[in-house]
């Protein structure tokens, strides 16, 4: 009696260590955020065309 309670604990054990199928698993691909430029290289311009009319208005 032991034995056939042994032998059915085993086959418990081996049959759930062995579910699963034989199809390639589902993998998600992550998720890639690109940063968004800063607001300051949209000030650069404008700066540069202040410095170049101030040297203008300077110089006359």
């Amino acid at each position: 009696m032991k034995k056939l309670i042994l032998a059915a604990a085993l086959a418990g054990a081996a049959s759930t260590a062995s579910a699963g199928s034989l199809a390639e698993p589902i993998v998600e691909q992550p998720v890639i955020v690109e940063e968004t430029q800063s607001s300051s290289t949209g000030i650069l311009l404008p700066l540069i065309l202040l410095a170049v009319v101030a040297v203008a208005v300077a110089s006359s």
